[in-house]
């Protein structure tokens, strides 16, 4: 009988999980789960007390990204459940039954259907990671700079997580015969990946410097 959810278990009940010959949880999950510890890890940078000048400045713009953080790593962490979810019923479209005309129109509809939950949550788990990764620049110029490392583990999880996203968004979107959304899809997923990498090489310029 399977869990009720990821999130409520130990990390070893998560590791188990994910190990298992299950097709769920699989890499959707998983880059959710990259992408909230990232989340996470920034939340704690921002919220340590020393800061790289302890000015006012400093703190106004960790706190921001405090707020921002906080929701964001929230729902990735929903997520990490959310996409076993929607995969599953993925699973079970295509074992729908399909020896008469309307049985297979029944399935072919119904796997439609199933395939847009499953990439909708991915393409959310791209657009968290993106926003997680915009508040990664103020974190690393504010933060303290015993913390970079840390920082920049949380950026290198946030870009895992967002590449893991869309390589599930990718697989899903082959597979739906719908050339507006599946344009609309793609439209978004590339100016995300742009927008994350931006964000990221920010960040990381601002670790270098010090």
């Amino acid at each position: 009988m399977r869990a009720m959810s990821l999130i409520d278990g130990s990390v070893r009940d998560l590791l188990t999980a994910f190990s298992s010959s299950d097709p769920t949880p699989g890499g959707g999950s998983a880059a959710a789960l990259a992408s909230a510890v990232g989340a996470a890890l920034l939340t704690m940078v921002a919220g340590l007390p020393k800061t790289r000048s302890g000015s006012d400045a400093d703190r106004q713009a960790l706190a921001a990204a405090i707020g921002s953080l906080t929701e964001t790593r929230q729902q990735l962490t929903a997520a990490i459940d959310a996409d076993r979810v929607a995969y599953d019923r993925v699973v079970a479209a295509y074992k729908l039954a399909r020896g008469t005309d309307e049985e297979k129109s029944v399935r072919k509809t119904a796997i439609q259907r199933a395939l847009r939950g499953a990439i909708d949550v991915p393409l959310q788990v791209m657009r968290l990671s993106a926003r997680a990764l915009e508040a990664a620049p103020a974190v690393a110029a504010h933060g303290h700079p015993g913390a970079s490392s840390d920082v920049g583990v949380a950026v290198a999880l946030l870009r895992c997580g967002l590449r893991g996203a869309r390589l599930n968004v990718d697989i899903n979107l082959a597979s739906v015969h719908d050339a507006t959304y599946t344009s609309a899809v793609a439209a978004e997923v590339d100016r995300l990946t742009g927008a994350a990498t931006t964000a990221a090489e920010a960040a990381e310029a601002a670790l270098a410097a010090g």
